[in-house]
This record gives structure tokens, C-alpha cells and sequence, in this order.
């Protein structure tokens, strides 16, 4: 009697929704809410082993102070701008390609370019590393050797460190971000383009009045992520470099300073606060480029 009653409780319809949506509610505060929860009381606090104690804004008005932190900061920002300027357009023009009419073997293409996002970050960040190492034998020396050129120390210069870091992430995300566009293209009536080849536009008119505004829900997606991911980036750097300690911290990002002070130095209060500024920083950025994009607007 009670197992009926149970069982006709669950399977109410009013009460059907909120079983379903039970996984999601309990995934999102045991992994998210309260580790948010947890960090920012940590911020708070200076914590050592068997020792916690509450030093108020201590950890802030240090950070505000600290111009490793600064640099690091800056490193991410710079990170961030040059990937999403990069993996939004291209990734964009490969898949018009890909869509196109003329285009064969699509889907040999598409595996190809989505591949390297299947690789693990630590053997792409590896093989990155050896690629571009300051030995006579790495690839990009090779090919400096081709053109009539000496060896250099790659990862010991900033312009040539951050053109390794910038390749790795195009190579590993510019099939993915393709195929959100193309799923974009995808949903786009095929009689607008019939209409405007009536009217007689060319292949560049039909992409910028007709691709183009109708890709802008795709493209703020593919924005929010890339800003996201570029401020979040660290393994890739971390296994590029063999460590957390680069050359005069020229990869060293926002995420790597979190690990060097909580992980390396055991300062989990102040890598808190790193990270609650982290947080900040994105949130404002990615709030500031929707409200920019008109995603906030009201529909009249």
C-alpha cells in the first residue's frame, strides 16, 4: 500500500517535473554553489594546516598590492582578445565553406578539423612544448633552417612563447567553434539566399546581410565561451612550459597564479581571492559584451 502510494506520488504530474529537474538542482549545489560558497569564505580567511583565521580583506588589499597578479592579469586579458579575435571569424569562414554547395567529402573535413579537440590538453601542451623547444632538432627551428635562419629559444622569448600558445589553442578549438557555426547555418532558410540571388547579390552581399546577422545568436555563444575559456586557460601553458614557471612569467595567466599560491605555496585564503577576482572579471566582460550585443534587450 505504501510502495502505491509512493510510486503515485512520484509519478504525479505535478510533482513529475521537479524529479526530473532533482539531478540537475543537487549537481549545481553540491558542484557549484557550494564550492562558490566555500571559496569565497576562504578569501576571508588565512589558512594553514590545522589553522584557520579570519583576517577580513587582508587577502584584497594585498592582491590590489601584488604585481605578480597584475602581470599575470594582464597575460590572460592579452590571451583573451587575440583567441576570441581569432576563433570566432575563421572558424566562421571554414564553416560557410563547409556549408556551401560546391564543398565534397564535408564530413571527411569536419572530423579532420574537430580531431585535435579530442586530444588531451597534456599531450597537445607536450608535443606543443617539444615542437617549439630551443633545440636544433625541433620542428620550428627545422623550419627556421629551411628559410636560412638560425635556431632560437622559442619559449624563452614572450613574441614567439605566446605565438606557440595562440597556435595550440587555434589548432585545438577552431573545429569545434566551426561546427557551432555550422549548426547555425544550418537553421537559416535557404529561400532567403534564393531571393537575393533574384535580386542579383553577390557571394559577398549574401554573407554580410544575410550569413552574417542571422549567425549573431551562434556568434555571442561562441563569444561568451572563448572569453570564458581564454581567462580559464592554464594547462596548456603549464605543460608547454614543463611547469608553472615560465621565463620572466610570460605564460603565466590567472589560473596559474591561483595554483602557484594555493597549490605551490599552500595560501589557499589568498588563492581564494584570486579567484573570486577571476570570477569578477569574467562576469563583468561577459555581462558588458551581451548588453553590447543587444542579448539583453527587451522584444517588443
Amino acid at each position: 500500500m505504501k510502495k502505491n502510494k509512493i510510486s503515485g506520488f512520484i509519478y504525479s504530474w505535478r510533482v513529475a517535473p521537479y524529479v526530473f529537474v532533482l539531478p540537475f538542482i543537487i549537481s549545481l549545489l553540491v558542484f557549484w554553489v557550494y564550492p562558490l560558497a566555500s571559496s569565497i569564505m576562504m578569501s576571508f580567511q588565512n589558512i594553514l594546516p590545522g589553522q584557520i583565521e579570519w583576517i577580513g580583506l587582508r587577502n584584497y588589499t594585498k592582491l590590489l598590492k601584488d604585481k605578480t597578479f597584475y602581470l599575470a592579469v594582464q597575460n590572460s586579458f592579452i590571451y583573451m582578445v587575440i583567441t576570441c579575435a581569432l576563433l570566432i571569424p575563421i572558424p566562421m569562414l571554414f564553416a560557410t565553406i563547409m556549408n556551401s554547395a560546391f564543398m565534397k567529402a564535408k564530413n571527411v573535413y569536419k572530423a579532420i578539423l574537430y580531431i585535435p579537440a579530442l586530444t588531451s590538453v597534456v599531450v597537445a601542451g607536450t608535443i606543443f612544448g617539444f615542437m617549439f623547444s630551443e633545440l636544433d632538432g625541433s620542428a620550428a627551428n627545422q623550419f627556421l633552417h629551411y628559410l636560412g635562419y638560425g635556431s632560437i629559444k622559442w619559449l624563452k622569448i614572450r613574441s614567439t612563447g605566446w605565438f606557440a600558445m595562440i597556435l595550440l589553442c587555434c589548432w585545438r578549438w577552431t573545429g569545434v567553434n566551426m561546427l557551432y557555426f555550422l549548426s547555425g547555418l544550418q537553421g537559416i532558410d535557404g529561400s532567403l539566399y534564393e531571393s537575393a540571388d533574384i535580386d542579383g547579390a553577390s557571394k559577398w552581399q549574401k554573407f554580410w546581410l544575410i550569413t552574417f546577422p542571422l549567425l549573431k545568436p551562434t556568434s555571442i555563444y561562441v563569444l561568451t565561451i572563448s572569453i570564458y575559456a581564454g581567462l580559464a586557460m592554464f594547462l596548456e601553458s603549464y605543460m608547454m612550459w614543463g611547469g608553472n614557471s615560465s621565463p620572466k612569467n610570460i605564460g603565466l595567466t590567472i589560473v596559474g597564479y591561483l595554483y602557484r599560491r594555493g597549490i605551490e605555496k599552500n595560501q589557499m585564503g589568498y588563492a581564494s581571492a584570486v579567484g573570486i577576482v577571476l570570477l569578477l572579471i569574467a562576469l563583468v566582460i561577459n555581462v558588458v559584451q551581451l548588453v553590447l550585443n543587444g542579448t539583453f534587450k527587451k522584444e517588443k
